[in-house]
């Protein structure tokens, strides 16, 4: 009988220093103790309510990353686990060898190949014991005795946030490279300097904000970059609630399940809810809906095309061809050298289609052949597009000259199209190839001596415009002729309180000139132009604007 009590007693001696090395009681790593994946099932951390465990998870062949995730059925594999944080998601180490360990000193590393290098570590030190707890919100939290912080996960988010998981000016949400890859992707989702919360395509050589859009402003947009706060957080019951005031709910808003707001591989912001373990995840909101309005999903000289019924679908432009077979962030690659000779381009239009960005500048109200001359000007100009907008019942056309054509998207909503600047001699087999790869392509192709329809369109709409310009100048001369005469049978005295009355004068530029001191004092500047201070004959003071 003593001899069963003295072996419980070394048994429990020898596994007091890490708590979780019982599968019932794997709760919290103690200092002096490590994790490892040698023993893939007992060291792992578990949260008190059996919803999170924290242990080394599988990213490719001999290669882990120190994660936290649901906890999932036995039946469940480890590569259908739902990742909420990983700690070395861009180095994974050697399952082999490598470990988590709480050192005395309070510091938690994050070590490879029997600890010659170290992958991560927090940094931290302290006097009084320490231990690493996986807390119910799913929240790793590094603690002294004393109940002091050291360190949290919550702190440092990778592409997911859990509820009551604070998202602040401090850190970003940084999507994963795939479904597969867990490294480090394009797409992150910060605070900016004017406290809005963005989404960013960046993939280290260009970038590009899409949410919320450029061409709106803060307030069309719902948001409101005065609190500077720089605050988001996800509560339980499905609500999603922003410093900048921009609100959303889950749409089974209201009930306290399982739920996470991830940044996706393909850079949608998407809120997730389950009831149980090991079921599905369901959308319950996105940020949007038509995917292909995310910048960069499919590269550079590409087209972004999506129904509900088929998804996302990326393909390369004519000529084109794709840079990695599997892998569309790196886009196309042109199958032709275009030649700075204006003689030696053709056009080829895409129709219904937009390539947002880098563009040489915008030009308005130019015809079809005025853009066509442009774009051949200028060397690094690749296409352009031509797209139109209603103003005042008339419709205006756009000309933008593009340098990189990025964020393609092709759908019968876009009021434009691509034309895209290719070799003559390649022409024809582009055409072809249209035919067969299904792109809305028009059968009818443009080069430096032809005319569009639209270019007529346009200048028959010029035309009509100067007419009601010229009749309007008309009408203004006979009225001012009818004035000039009412004024002419009055008395002096008579046209002085008209004069009074109405306020109006006119002025040549050269009294203005004088008046102004030949425009020397500028007291502002509006829309039209720069407005002066200048003295009257009469020495009256008057703001005069130069347009």
């Amino acid at each position: 009988m003593v001899t069963m009590f003295i072996s419980f007693v070394l048994f429990l001696a020898i596994t007091s220093p890490l708590r979780s090395a019982s599968k019932s009681n794997h709760l919290t790593l103690t200092a002096g103790s490590s994790l490892s994946f040698k023993k893939p099932n007992l060291d792992v951390l578990t949260s008190p309510n059996d919803i999170f465990s924290a242990g080394f998870h599988p990213v490719g062949e001999n290669a882990y990353c120190f994660a936290i995730w649901f906890t999932e059925p036995s039946h469940v594999r480890s590569h259908s686990r739902t990742i909420v944080w990983m700690a070395n998601r861009d180095k994974p180490v050697n399952g082999r060898s490598s470990k988590l360990t709480l050192l005395k000193t309070g510091n938690l590393v994050l070590s490879d190949a029997s600890q010659i290098s170290i992958v991560r570590e927090t940094a931290t030190f302290s006097y009084s014991p320490s231990q690493l707890h996986l807390e119910a919100t799913g929240n790793m939290v590094l603690r002294t005795s004393d109940d002091v912080i050291l360190w949290q996960s919550f702190d440092s988010p990778t592409d997911t946030l859990l509820p009551e998981q604070p998202l602040t000016r401090f850190v970003k949400l940084i999507s994963s490279r795939s479904q597969t890859n867990f490294s480090s992707g394009f797409y992150k989702l910060f605070f900016n300097n004017d406290n809005i919360l963005c989404l960013i395509y960046d993939n280290n050589q260009i970038s590009s904000v899409y949410w919320p859009s450029l061409s709106l402003l803060s307030y069309v947009a719902g948001r409101a970059p005065s609190n500077d706060s720089r605050i988001a957080m996800l509560d339980s019951l499905g609500n999603f609630s922003l410093s900048d005031y921009f609100i959303f709910l889950s749409a089974d808003y209201g009930v306290k399940i399982q739920r996470i707001l991830r940044l996706d591989s393909d850079g949608n912001l998407g809120l997730y809810s389950r009831q149980n373990r090991g079921e599905n995840w369901v959308v319950t909101w996105q940020a949007f809906k038509h995917p292909c309005k995310i910048h960069g999903l499919c590269g550079a000289n590409s087209l972004c095309r999506y129904s509900p019924d088929s998804g996302r679908e990326c393909s390369c432009l004519p000529g084109h061809r794709m840079r990695n077979p599997t892998d569309w962030s790196y886009g196309c690659e042109p199958e032709f050298t275009l030649s700075c000779s204006k003689n030696k381009s053709s056009f080829l239009k895409i129709s219904n289609s937009d390539f947002y960005g880098y563009d040489y500048g915008f030009f308005l109200n130019y015809t079809l052949q005025d853009c066509i001359d442009l774009c051949l000007e200028l060397c690094d100009c690749v296409g352009f597009q031509y797209s139109f907008h209603e103003w005042r019942g008339f419709l205006v056309f756009n000309c933008y000259p593009k340098t990189i054509l990025l964020n393609g998207l092709q759908a019968p909503s876009s009021f434009g199209n691509i034309y895209l600047r290719v070799p003559k001699t390649h022409l024809l087999s582009f055409k072809k190839s249209n035919e067969k790869s299904g792109l809305h392509c028009s059968q009818n192709t443009i080069t430096t001596h032809t005319k569009s329809h639209a270019n007529v369109f346009v200048k028959s709409m010029l035309w009509f415009a100067c007419g009601v310009g010229i009749l309007e100048f008309i009408c203004v001369i006979c009225v001012r002729c009818l004035l000039v005469r009412a004024q002419q049978s009055c008395s002096e005295d008579t046209g002085t309180q008209a004069l009074a009355a109405t306020g109006f004068r006119r002025f040549s530029f050269a009294e203005l000139k004088k008046a102004t001191r030949g425009f020397a004092e500028q007291i502002g500047r509006g829309a039209g132009g720069v407005v002066y201070k200048g003295t009257l004959s009469d020495f009256g003071i008057a703001a005069i604007k130069r347009l």
